[in-house]
C-alpha cells in the first residue's frame, strides 16, 4: 500500500474560493482589502505640511471672525436687531445699520451675476469644444490675464469710458420696461429728449456691469475646467448616433458640467460681493434703501467701510466692523455652497447615464 505524501493547503482567492464573492459566504467577505504601507519620510513630511497649511487657513478664517466680532460688539450692544433693519447710518448718535448697503450688495452682485453667466458659459463653451486646438491656450491665458488687472484699473475704466458709453442703453431699458418696478427711475422721463441723463449715471446697473467683468474670468476657469472633464466616450457616442456638435453638447457637456456652471457663478457671486474700490469709484453713495436699479445712486457693505473708515469716531469704527461682520459671513457661506458644488461637479454628480 502506496503512503501519500501530505500537501500544504491551496489558498485560492478567485471567484470560487470560500470567503469571495462567487462563493456562498463571499456576501460577508466581499469588502475592500486594507493595504497598509510603511511611510516614507518624504511621505510624512507632506502628510504634515498640507494637515498644517489646511489647519492654518481654517485658522486664520477663525481669527478673521473672531477679531471682527469682537470689535463690532460694542455696536451691536447698541444696535441690537436693528442693525440688519435700519437704513442710517449715524453711529455717533445711536442710529445706524446696514439695511440700505447690504440691499445694494445684493442688487450689485444680482446684476454682475446676470451680465457674468452668459458670458462666462458662452466662453467657456467656446473654449472647450469649438476653439481651433492652436489658439485654445492663448485664449486660456488671456480670459486668465482679466483676473490679474487690479480693481482700480477696472474702477477708472467703468467711470470714465463705459458710464458714459451704457447710459444710453440705461435709457432705453427704462423707456420700454419701467413697468418693471427694477426698471423704474423717479422723477425721469426716458421720452424726453431733453432730459438730463445724469439721472442714469453711477447706478447700481453700471457698477453691475463693471464688476460682472472682474467675476467673468473665475466663473468662467470653473466651468472650462468642468466641461473638459465630460467623458470623451459619451461625446463619440452621441456623435456616433447622428448628434450634432451642439446636441452632444446639451446631451453630454452641460449636463455633465451643471454643478461647475452652478459653482461658477456661485464663486463669481462671493466675489461681487466683495468688491470694494470699482464699485466706490462708480457708485453715488445713499443711505436709503433705494431699489431701482437704473437710477442714480446706491451704496455697498465694502464701499461703506473705504469711504467712511478714515474719518470714524470709535463708536463708528465698532459700527464699521459690525459692516464687515455680516458681510464676512455673507460671503463665507456664499463660497461654501459654491466649494461643495464644485468638488461634486468634478466627478460628474448631474450626468445623464
Amino acid at each position: 500500500m502506496s503512503r501519500r505524501t501530505a500537501q500544504p493547503p491551496v489558498v485560492w482567492d478567485g471567484p470560487g474560493s470560500p470567503g469571495s464573492p462567487g462563493s456562498p459566504d463571499g456576501a460577508a467577505a466581499d469588502r475592500p482589502r486594507a493595504i497598509r504601507g510603511a511611510l516614507g519620510p518624504a511621505d510624512r513630511a507632506f502628510r504634515v505640511l498640507a494637515g498644517g497649511s489646511g489647519s492654518a487657513v481654517l485658522a486664520i478664517m477663525l481669527l478673521v471672525g473672531g477679531f471682527l466680532a469682537y470689535q463690532a460688539s460694542r455696536a451691536l450692544d447698541v444696535a441690537g436687531f436693528s442693525f440688519l433693519t435700519t437704513a442710517e447710518w449715524n453711529p455717533d448718535s445711536g442710529r445706524f445699520g446696514i439695511a440700505a448697503v447690504l440691499t445694494g450688495t445684493c442688487l450689485i452682485g444680482l446684476v454682475a451675476v446676470s451680465c457674468a453667466l452668459p458670458l462666462a458659459l458662452g466662453t467657456a463653451l467656446y473654449i472647450s469644444e469649438y476653439a481651433p486646438r492652436r489658439i485654445r491656450s492663448t485664449l486660456i491665458s488671456l480670459v486668465d490675464l482679466m483676473a490679474a488687472v487690479p480693481s482700480v484699473v477696472y474702477g477708472l475704466w467703468g467711470f470714465f469710458f463705459f458710464q458714459t458709453h451704457v447710459v444710453g442703453l440705461a435709457r432705453w431699458i427704462s423707456t420700454y420696461f419701467s413697468w418693471i418696478p427694477l426698471f423704474e427711475v423717479d422723477g425721469a422721463d426716458p421720452r424726453d429728449p431733453l432730459a438730463t441723463a445724469t439721472v442714469y449715471t453711477s447706478s447700481t446697473f453700471i457698477a453691475g456691469l463693471v464688476v460682472a467683468l472682474m467675476v467673468t474670468p473665475i466663473a468662467c476657469s470653473v466651468m472650462r475646467e468642468a466641461f473638459s472633464q465630460a467623458p470623451s466616450g459619451e461625446r463619440e457616442g452621441a456623435l456616433a448616433l447622428g448628434s450634432t456638435r451642439w446636441g452632444m453638447i446639451r446631451a453630454v457637456v452641460l449636463p455633465y458640467g451643471r454643478g461647475g456652471i452652478i459653482g461658477g457663478t456661485m464663486l463669481g457671486l462671493g466675489r461681487a460681493l466683495g468688491e470694494t474700490i470699482a464699485v466706490y469709484m462708480i457708485i453715488s453713495p445713499v443711505f436709503e434703501i433705494q431699489p431701482h436699479l437704473l437710477q442714480n445712486g446706491t451704496n455697498s457693505v465694502s464701499s461703506l467701510i473705504a469711504l467712511r473708515y478714515g474719518s470714524s469716531s470709535p463708536e463708528g469704527i465698532s459700527a464699521l466692523m459690525a459692516a464687515g461682520l455680516a458681510l464676512f459671513v455673507l460671503t463665507l457661506v456664499v463660497n461654501f455652497i459654491a466649494s461643495s458644488i464644485t468638488a461634486r461637479s468634478r466627478a460628474g454628480a448631474g450626468a445623464e447615464a
